[in-house]
């Protein structure tokens, strides 16, 4: 009998490479035994605070034959989404990921478009498609299919690329040809641990999530707890730090995505404009962004936190909750 994983395997690759992927990899669909114990031992210590959906489903985050019946391959991809032109480092921050449309339905509508070209191509092939949404390990299976190393900031890093890109997979019925790991070139570099202003990795490799910068902006629904006033920076929506001083991510080139590209307002905000921020401007800007998961209370909340403790208020007004 023909092996034909090698063949189905290019043809998936060279169309998310078509799609505007920019790495695709492949491994075996199979149960994570090195990621249980780790998993649970991170959700004992309460590591996820208040996400809640991360204590969920733990047997099909580990794993992916229990979503989706018979599954053989995770085909891993990567998108990039590091911007051409950054914000001013003198205004309030979000995290480049969020620049542009919500990256949720940019990369769905490819991975669809690129599963239907599979079933098209190589017949009645029955998988799914995930982007962040359900619970799969998506570093996990991207280091075991080769596209990077998991860093000891827990992203993703691939070399000559760095790490602002996002990840997306598809569980396949399909026998691929898996690829293999690579090695992790972090090394001594301790460069993402000492720059994190919330001590948010705790130890290499582990990320304590409820301590994180992105945890408090945008998982966090009560009001920002006192011991980290005037640890955010400018951040108001994510963070970047741990990412902005891997060595690593000096290789990031712009991304060739329409659908990333900012508002042309957002770049132009500055402190003043923020802290003014109407509900009208909100909706304008963010419409389409991820931005809008902290609905334009949420957001308000982290920008006065931001600035009571940069005391940039005595000078400007901001604006009122909307009743």
């Amino acid at each position: 009998m023909i092996n034909l994983a090698p063949k189905h395997t290019q043809l998936i690759k060279q169309k998310a490479q078509e799609l505007g992927f920019m790495y695709c990899g492949v491994s075996r669909a199979e149960f994570l035994e090195e990621e249980a114990p780790r998993l649970e031992n991170w959700l004992n210590q309460n590591k996820h605070g208040q996400m809640g959906y991360m204590a969920n489903h733990f047997d099909k985050r580990l794993d992916p034959r229990l979503l989706v019946e018979g599954a053989k391959s995770v085909v891993s991809l990567l998108l990039n989404y590091f911007p051409e032109e950054t914000q001013a480092e003198d205004t309030l921050k979000i995290s480049k990921y969020a620049y542009g449309q919500d990256y949720h339905f940019v990369i769905k509508d490819k991975l669809k478009t690129l599963f239907n070209y599979i079933q098209e191509e190589i017949g009645e092939v029955g998988g799914r498609v995930f982007v962040d949404s359900a619970p799969v390990m998506d570093k996990v299976w991207a280091k075991k299919s080769g596209l990077g190393w998991v860093g000891k900031n827990s992203n993703l890093i691939r070399p000559g690329t760095g790490s602002f890109f996002f990840i997306a997979e598809l569980i396949l019925d399909l026998e691929l040809e898996p690829d293999g790991p690579i090695k992790d070139y972090c090394g001594t570099c301790t460069k993402c641990m000492d720059a994190c202003p919330t001590d948010a990795i705790s130890q290499p490799y582990v990320v304590d999530g409820s301590k994180c910068i992105s945890y408090f902006t945008i998982e966090l629904k009560d009001q920002i707890p006192n011991e980290v006033d005037g640890k955010f920076g400018n951040w108001v929506f994510g963070c970047d730090i741990c990412q902005d001083v891997c060595p690593w991510n000096r290789f990031s080139k712009p991304h060739q995505e329409p659908a990333f590209s900012p508002h042309p307002e957002l770049l132009r905000l500055t402190m003043g404009d923020w802290q003014e921020l109407t509900q009208d401007v909100f909706q304008d800007l963010f419409r389409k962004s991820a931005v809008k998961r902290t609905g334009y209370s949420g957001l308000l909340r982290n920008v006065r936190f931001v600035a009571d403790a940069s005391n940039c208020l005595s000078s400007h007004h901001v604006a009122e909750d909307p009743v």
